[in-house]
């Protein structure tokens, strides 16, 4: 019986009783933190590293109305958002759409990063 437990539940049950772990069941195997190290990432963040410098208004403005499509924030939320960088400003985001989105604030001059 002990058997088939330690083979359903992946458990060693064979820690001695006079030690102080008596009370706990060790897993057998790590596998699942193997699966999850070897998939793929199907989610990506999108952060705001670096947006253009205060010299730079055409750039600035144009960073802030892609973040406004992006996010569907308003002109004056978009320009706060950008107060406190690096900032996540999409997450959760397909490869695809995090990549076109890099690009567009890239070509308007700010820094991103995809996580």
């Amino acid at each position: 019986m002990v058997k088939q437990i330690e083979e359903t539940f992946g458990v060693d049950t064979s820690i001695n009783v006079n030690s102080p772990e008596k009370n706990l069941l060790l897993p057998i195997s790590t596998s699942t933190d193997e699966n999850a190290k070897t998939e793929e990432a199907t989610s990506f963040d999108i952060i705001l590293e670096k947006m253009p410098g205060e010299d730079q208004k055409s750039q600035r403005l144009t960073v802030f109305r892609i973040i406004r499509e992006i996010t569907a924030l308003g002109l004056k939320e978009s320009k706060e958002l950008t107060n406190s960088l690096p900032k996540a400003i999409k997450e959760s985001v397909s490869k695809e759409e995090a990549d076109k989105t890099k690009q567009q604030l890239e070509d308007a001059g700010a820094i991103v990063k995809i996580q």
